[in-house]
């Protein structure tokens, strides 16, 4: 199992400074905060080449447990029509709690022998409702206390409305198929961005689809095209259904706790 590495060297830091808390704290903190509410936010206008790319939100469920590794894979058309691929991995983690453990790794070009550095990780206890970000530069472990919540919806909503059809959106059944020895099932969300709102001048087609397991609640595979930021590919292998480590879930002795819960009025 992949482990928590290092700091960042002090040259990386500076390039990565503000990838780490636009994308390390307040990411991970949209994408837990979405995946509750169930919810698909809008296409993000594009934001230049990846140096992280979102991976997937562990629905914090008890007697589910597992180990598991999400591998991304972005490939982008640059401005001289030369294309870039990177990829990275995250490493996931549940234990029969419910408490969740997910990773934000940078990404790295596909043909070069360089390790994604691990950025920060994320720790919730669906018990006590307490969120901890733990940055690596920093060594600060951002928490905070989620209000109440008991259900964890599918993220796609597949359902009695799988099959929509309007002018800008579309959203497709794909079935049933198997990875990872778990069932998954597809779907495929297609969106229609006019002019005005696609940041382009003229209307951009984003498809995303999804492979969600109900037996382990998670998106499986997930699959976004957007002709601004290009393809990306979040997969889950290696899925371990044993009870994961317990130092997963631990703040590291030598990080500093910052309490971000908001005060009662």
């Amino acid at each position: 199992m992949p482990r928590r590495t290092s700091a960042l060297p002090d040259a990386v830091f500076l390039i990565l400074l503000s990838v780490i808390f636009t994308f390390g704290v307040a990411g991970l903190r949209a994408e837990a905060r979405a995946q509750e509410r169930g919810s698909t936010q809008n296409p993000p206008p594009y934001r230049g080449t990846f140096s992280v790319m979102d991976g997937v939100f562990v629905t914090p469920v008890p007697n589910v447990p597992l180990t598991a590794i999400v591998e991304m894979q972005s490939v982008q058309t640059l401005e001289d029509g030369s294309t870039e691929t990177k990829t990275s991995f995250h490493t996931i983690a549940r234990d029969s709690q419910g408490r969740i453990y997910n990773e934000l790794r940078t990404m790295v070009p596909a043909k070069s022998n360089e390790q994604p550095e691990l950025i920060s990780f994320h720790i919730f206890d669906p018990t006590t409702r307490l969120n901890t970000f733990l940055i690596l530069q920093t060594h600060l472990a951002h928490q905070s206390v989620s209000p109440p919540r008991t259900q964890f919806p599918p993220p796609y909503g597949v359902g009695a409305n799988a099959n929509i059809n309007r002018p800008d959106f579309q959203q497709e059944d794909l079935g049933t198929d198997s990875m990872e020895n778990v069932a998954v099932h597809g779907v495929r969300k297609t969106r229609i961005l006019p002019a005005r709102a696609s940041g382009t001048g003229k209307p951009v087609t984003v498809t995303v689809e999804y492979w969600y397991s109900d037996e382990l609640r998670l998106n499986m595979l997930v699959k976004h095209d957007d002709p601004r930021s290009g393809h990306q590919t979040v997969t889950i292998t290696q899925v371990n259904r044993s009870e994961p480590e317990e130092t997963l879930f631990e703040i590291p002795a030598d990080y500093r706790i910052v309490d971000e819960t908001p005060a009662r009025k």
